[in-house]
Parts: structure tokens; sequence; C-alpha cells
């Protein structure tokens, strides 16, 4: 009984961590970040 349980709560944190690294990595709006200085970026640097 008790490996049953064990076996149930290993696939059920493996799906979990497997969820959150799919989410993380491929469901994550591409985000344009440029640390380029200058122009028209509005650091005020130049």
């Amino acid at each position: 009984m008790n490996i049953i349980i064990q076996n149930i709560l290993v696939f059920l944190a493996l799906g979990l961590a497997l969820l959150f690294l799919a989410r993380k990595f491929f469901w994550s709006p591409k985000k344009k970040t440029t640390k380029a200085c200058g122009g028209d970026d509005g650091c005020g640097c130049h």
C-alpha cells in the first residue's frame, strides 16, 4: 500500500515539475529585451 502511494506522489511531483518547465520555457511570451543604451530607448545616457 505504501509503495502505491509513494509512486503516485513521485509521478505527481514529476508531472508538476514538467508542467512548470513547459510553462516557463514554452508558454512564456517572448520579450524583446535589449540592453543597448542610446538612441530612442529613453535611458538618457547619450
